[in-house]
């Protein structure tokens, strides 16, 4: 089994039963003890869980929930660049965009920085990335939020619905067929809404270890949603899902 397939696993394991046993996860994947006990420090990394002596338990706050923004910037950064490649050949013939404030869309723009585009932020970090570009940055403006490097409230709403916009880039924190994106934070989910209800395309940009999972706050049904871009191909039900909503999936 694939690390990346035991990782997902365990993950589902762990969100079923709460806590588990590193003696009993070697013995359920056939892998050494100290493998289960890296495994379960990179979920540690993320958010997910608490190690304990022995093995490890879920979490009470929602993944990378509280976390620092520069602080998910390290979790699937690999993952994270694979995405924002895969879906630039795309993004770069637009001339207006949308960005929320998340690592995986941040990548993205990265990659556009030499591209003649405007750019509706509502990021405070894509100053620090990209202040040098060549892109024109439109900052909403709004209440500021310290962990996310976001911007957030009325005044952010306000700003985005002045404006309409080629295609959003939007991110989640939980993917799910019947439920649709969903995130953790209401005040930048409203914030997104707006940022959806305004673009001509959306782009949802979510990693494998977003899917099968659901997070407190309804972002947006797959109806919504022009592009799925990740960094692997995901199972069938997804393809064909995709396929059925019209949604041109990226991997």
């Amino acid at each position: 089994m694939a690390s990346k397939d035991r990782l997902m696993m365990i993950r589902q394991q762990v969100e079923a039963e709460r806590k588990v046993k590193v003696t009993e996860l070697s013995r359920t994947y056939q892998v050494t003890e100290e493998t289960i006990r890296r495994d379960l420090e990179k979920l540690e990394a993320e958010g997910f869980l608490t190690r304990t002596f022995g093995g490890a338990v879920l979490n009470r706050t929602t993944p990378q929930d509280n976390i620092h923004y520069y602080q998910r910037a390290t979790i699937h950064s690999e993952e994270k660049k694979k995405i924002a490649a895969s879906f630039y050949g795309i993004v770069r013939d637009k001339r207006t965009i949308s960005i929320d404030s998340s690592t995986t869309v941040m990548e993205v723009v990265k990659l556009l920085k030499d591209q003649e585009m405007t750019v509706l932020s509502v990021s405070t970090e894509i100053f620090r990335e990209i202040g040098d570009s060549n892109l024109k940055i439109i900052s909403t403006g709004g209440s500021y939020n310290k962990k996310t490097l976001s911007l957030q409230g009325q005044v952010a709403k306000d700003t985005i619905n002045r404006y309409h916009v080629d295609i959003a880039l939007i991110s989640c924190k939980g993917l799910d067929l019947e439920k649709g994106a969903t995130d953790t934070n209401e005040n930048e989910t409203e914030v997104k809404k707006c940022m959806i209800h305004q673009a001509g395309e959306v782009a949802l940009l979510a990693d494998h270890t977003k899917f099968g999972k659901t997070a407190f706050a309804k972002l947006s049904a797959l109806d919504d949603i022009d592009y799925l871009v990740t960094d692997e191909k995901p199972d069938d039900s997804w393809i064909k899902l995709c396929q059925k909503k019209g949604i041109q999936l990226i991997y």
